[in-house]
């Protein structure tokens, strides 16, 4: 299983960017419905920190404290794609984001989101 990020990039203060995330190489009998999907980030100097997930069945989501209300995670099995939609942007959530299969533990190679006016 692969996952390849995307829609990173500069931000201002204020507006929004989209991030997608496309999953690929399941092998027969698991899709990329059958996992739940998450978004990390890691800051400049920090460690890697949870931002938001989403279920593979009833699409439930979880968000970090920090993030509630600004970030929406959706996804859509159809496209094996998740996506993170980031509105009112802030200098602190620069970083690179990750994505993250959470059944057979797979890690995307990030995107850079850099939100500064």
């Amino acid at each position: 299983v692969q996952v390849v990020e995307s829609g990173g990039g500069l931000g201002q203060p204020g507006g929004s960017l989209r991030l997608s995330c496309v999953a690929s190489g399941f092998t027969a009998g698991y899709t990329f419905r059958h996992y739940d999907m998450s978004w990390y980030r890691q800051a400049p100097g920090k460690e890697r920190e949870f931002v938001a997930s989403i279920t593979n069945v009833y699409l439930d989501t979880k968000y970090a404290k920090s993030v509630t209300g600004r970030f929406t995670i959706s996804r859509d099995n159809w496209k094996r794609t998740v996506y993170l939609q980031m509105d009112r942007l802030k200098p602190e959530v620069t970083g690179v984001y990750y994505c993250y299969v959470q059944g057979p533990s797979v890690w995307g190679q990030g995107t850079q989101v850099t939100v500064s006016s």
